[in-house]
């Protein structure tokens, strides 16, 4: 049998056991995938590094990155891939050169390339698992017919990694099923916290859950409410952005904008797609990248090809960390970006050991002589490799550091802690399995994996850089961070500065960071800014950090963010609408235009009412005065005076005295003047309309009788107003509404007096009543002859009063809708009262002081008629008028006649 067929019957045996073993199904679920043809791709075994020792550790490094479609292996990776790979040998030989950290024992090591993709990762790692199955090779022959010799393989009883969370949880899940621990130096997906599925699983790096929790308070640091999350496809992006967004609903006051996934294999364009749905909200300029390290750089490349510099504020995990790499070409665009890093410190021995390999040197590592052709770009003969005269040929003599750029890997602390954290694991289990045994004892050979487990939760020691290393009951170490930020302006050299740390709380240097420009002002990422002072937010209904704002309109003042409230009636709000504040109250000013006309009328009606009673006084037993009547003519100038004095007291500062005044005299004086007239007028009707009758005279015409007639009509006036105090008694009040227009700087309150406009009109009502009968009997007394009465002159005055107060009707009422009704009313109500005052004393009184004075020859006693006169002269102009009647009538027959 050919060595070929020998090992392919092993695989087959290996499967039959496979199959025999119910817990083992579902590794033969895996393994059934890689059968024969992978085995025979690969050879007989994988390519890895081996390293002799007394207990083996597995080791698994994204030395190659991922490789394009059909090809599982891509470019060699210097720092993610080599320097990690020599932090794990560098490690290994400080342990085994320390005589306190286990004594007599080496540490060796099986170290596979994971070519940072986790199905290829799991395929190598099953190196780890084969000292573990039982495999049947009794039915195995060579083609002599002997038994094969195969070898035992080695025992892994930990293993260090991996790198990528994808990769290590595809891995856990078959180290478990063996129990075999692993501590992973770089892997932070949240789940693999969980311990009930990954019970084997560690790491001396925290979880994202806690790099999220610092992410977050990062951003609510910066004064962020809106930013949008980047993940690559795959457990790292997609749980770290899990666990962001979870803490951020909890946490509250943060809105997610867009949550895009970058495809595990993105296709041509699909970068640009990505920065184009970014810029759909430009608001949220904050981008929460959780991504590896080649599509944070394809992102960059992305948004500097769309010339969007300075429009994204990423804020990196620590997948980006400090590295130069992602940023390489593209620092324009990275400028400002804040990234996140499991707290490191540079390890300066590792610093000397790696600057001092050489090709001569360090054969061990397999992939050595590739990193040195990639680190100085040259070109090393090697068997089937075809030279490349483009590239310079490789001397040997280069030196890292010196001949090439050199920075310490980030998370090679981590490989060393981890390494050690196993290291000091096996130590304690040795001193307790084996006391006083020099190498590994029996109990130790092979090492339980389970109870491995428990002395590696049990660890805490100072790590590489100083720091303790230790895990809690889920295998996960504490959150340690620095907080970077990438800066090109006003530094030195451009790069990572550290501007803070995050221990359980944030600790944030905010006057240290500057961004595009090298401005210092923290740019926005909000959905909305912030309101105006007098406006409400309306929220937009499933986003809590956008909003809308709308102003708090008319008499509405801002009661909270959200809500506006109406102020009080006797408030108007502020200019900014904060608050309300007293509406300012005003009253009638005596200087005011409105006043200074009524005033100015009222004081010459004053003068001339005046003027006519003390003429009346100074010739009271003259012809004109009695004749006149004397008694009714003090009567009704007593009304106009009051008339002319109401202006004063409506225009007056409204109080209690003065309310109480106001409703007394405001219809009394019209009341007065108009009772005295209505008598008047009435007694010359009774009179002429008798004299038709018989030469008896009516009753009632002495001068006692009119005088107890207008007191009469008087008393009712006075008694209305009487109940009208018993009722609602006198008081002031101040309007709010009288004086409200749309505007509130222009809102007032009105002192006034409690009067309405009904209640005025009632007040003026019996007046006017007195007015319209005293105009009725005027008519009625239009024919009787001007040497005998007043009739016509009072006829005259009544029917101008009654324009004037048909006038004022329309003006008052008409302008009830005005901003300016109070001065408005107040002004035509005193203007119409003191023009009728004013016709009263003008036709009536006027003319016979113009004769008093002026012509005193006419006031002579003239011959003194009998009430028998005054019937023949009533029966005369009966007569007269009937003819006049008839003449008109007997002129309208005659003319047919003489049109025949």
């Amino acid at each position: 049998m050919t060595p070929e067929a020998c090992s392919y019957r092993l695989f087959v045996c290996l499967s039959l056991s496979l199959k025999s073993h119910r817990w083992l199904r579902v590794l033969w679920a895996l393994l059934v995938g890689f059968g024969p043809v992978s085995l025979a791709q690969q050879g007989n075994q994988p390519q890895s590094i081996k390293i002799e020792g007394d207990i083996t550790l597995g080791g698994l490094f994204p030395v190659h990155s991922r490789g394009p479609a059909g090809v599982p292996c891509g470019e060699i990776k210097r720092e993610k891939g080599i320097h990690r790979l020599e932090a794990m040998l560098y490690a290994l030989d400080q342990i085994n050169s320390d005589p306190d950290l286990l004594p007599n024992i080496t540490l060796g090591a099986r170290i596979l390339d994971t070519c940072s993709r986790d199905t290829y990762a799991l395929e190598q790692s099953l190196t780890f698992v084969q000292a573990l199955i039982q495999k049947d090779n009794s039915d195995v022959r060579c083609s002599n017919g002997e038994p094969p010799i195969i070898p035992k393989p080695e025992r892994v009883v930990g293993v260090i990694g991996a790198s990528g969370s994808s990769v290590s949880i595809m891995v856990a899940n078959v180290l478990r099923l063996f129990a075999i621990p692993q501590i992973s130096y770089a892997s932070t997906a949240p789940e693999l916290s969980d311990n009930s599925r990954y019970e084997f699983f560690s790491r001396v790096v925290p979880p994202d859950s806690y790099q999220a929790q610092a992410m977050l308070d990062i951003v609510k640091a910066m004064g962020w409410n809106y930013v949008s999350t980047l993940a690559s496809e795959g457990n790292y992006g997609e749980s770290g952005v899990d666990a962001f967004l979870q803490i951020s609903r909890e946490a509250g006051g943060l809105c997610i904008a867009q949550s895009i996934k970058i495809p595990r294999e993105p296709r041509r364009g699909e970068f640009d797609k990505i920065i184009k749905r970014l810029m759909e909200t430009s608001n949220a300029r904050g981008v929460i990248i959780f991504a590896n390290e080649d599509d944070i750089k394809r992102v960059l490349q992305a948004a500097k090809k769309a010339n969007l510099t300075g429009q994204f504020l990423f804020v990196g995990s620590d997948s980006w960390g400090a590295k130069s790499s992602p940023v390489e070409d593209q620092e324009e665009v990275a400028e400002g970006a804040v990234t996140i890093l499991p707290k490191r410190g540079s390890i300066d021995g590792f610093d000397q050991y790696f600057t001092s390999r050489s090709l001569e040197n360090n054969r061990r590592n397999i992939w050595f002589a590739e990193f040195w052709e990639d680190d100085f770009k040259c070109k090393l003969t090697r068997p089937g490799i075809k030279y490349d005269p483009d590239r310079r040929k490789c001397t040997g003599e280069e030196r890292i550091s010196q001949d090439s750029q050199y920075e310490q890997e980030g998370k090679v602390q981590f490989v060393i802690d981890a390494v050690y954290a196993m290291a000091h694991a096996l130590h304690s289990m040795h001193i307790d399995l084996c006391p006083g045994s020099m190498g590994v004892c029996e109990k130790m050979d092979p090492v339980e994996g389970r109870m491995l487990l428990q002395y590696i939760r049990s660890v805490n020691f100072n790590g590489s850089a100083g720091t303790a290393v230790m895990f809690n009951e889920n295998g996960d170490a504490p959150g340690r961070y620095d907080i970077f930020q990438y800066q090109m302006s006003n530094v030195s050299s451009p790069g990572y500065r550290v501007i803070g740390q995050w221990t359980n709380h944030l600790r944030l240097n905010l006057e240290e960071m500057q961004w595009s420009g090298g401005e210092r002002k923290i740019p926005e990422s909000v959905c909305s800014f912030p309101c105006e002072p007098g406006e409400r937010k309306k929220m937009v209904k499933g986003v809590p950090c956008c909003w809308h704002c709308e102003l708090c309109d008319g008499y509405q003042f801002l009661l909270d963010e959200f809500t506006c409230d109406m102020c009080p009636f006797d408030k108007r709000p502020l200019k900014n609408r904060t608050g309300c504040r007293p509406t300012p109250i005003i009253k009638l000013e005596w200087s005011s235009p409105w006043a200074i006309i009524p005033v100015f009328l009222a004081i010459l009606g004053i003068l001339a009412t005046t003027g006519v009673i003390a003429t009346f006084v100074r010739f009271n037993d003259t012809p004109i005065v009695r004749a006149s009547g004397r008694e009714l003519s003090y009567v009704l100038l007593t009304g106009i005076f009051l008339i002319y004095l109401i202006t004063f007291l409506m225009i007056a500062e409204p109080s209690v005295g003065v309310c109480t005044i106001r409703r007394l005299l405001l219809g009394l004086g019209m009341c007065i003047s108009y009772s005295a007239m209505l008598t008047k007028t009435n007694r010359i009707y009774r009179i002429f309309e008798q004299g038709k009758k018989s030469v008896t005279p009516p009753k009632f015409i002495s001068p006692t009788s009119q005088l107890i007639i207008t007191f009469i009509l008087i008393s009712v006036q006075l008694l209305g107003v009487f109940v009208w105090f018993g009722v609602v008694p006198p008081h002031t009040t101040i309007d709010y509404e009288e004086l409200k227009p749309p505007n509130p700087e222009f809102a007032r309150g009105i002192l006034k007096c409690d009067m309405s406009d009904l209640s005025l009109v009632l007040c003026l009502s019996y007046s006017i009543v007195l007015m319209i009968t005293c105009t009725v009997y005027a008519i009625k007394s239009r024919g009787v002859p001007e040497t005998f009465n007043e009739a016509k002159p009072i006829g005259f005055t009544m029917y101008t009063t009654c324009i004037i107060w048909l006038a004022f009707v329309p003006i008052f009422f008409g302008t009830a809708q005005s901003t300016e009704k109070m001065f408005i009313q107040t002004t035509t109500l005193t203007v119409s009262m003191s023009l009728s005052a004013t016709v009263s004393l003008g036709m009536l009184y006027i003319p016979k002081v113009y004769v008093i004075i002026f012509h005193p020859e006419q006031n002579v006693q003239k011959r003194k008629r009998s009430f028998k006169a005054v019937v023949q002269a009533a029966t005369v102009s009966t007569r007269l008028s009937q003819k006049v009647s008839d003449k008109q009538n007997g002129e309208s027959k005659m003319e047919p006649d003489r049109s025949q």
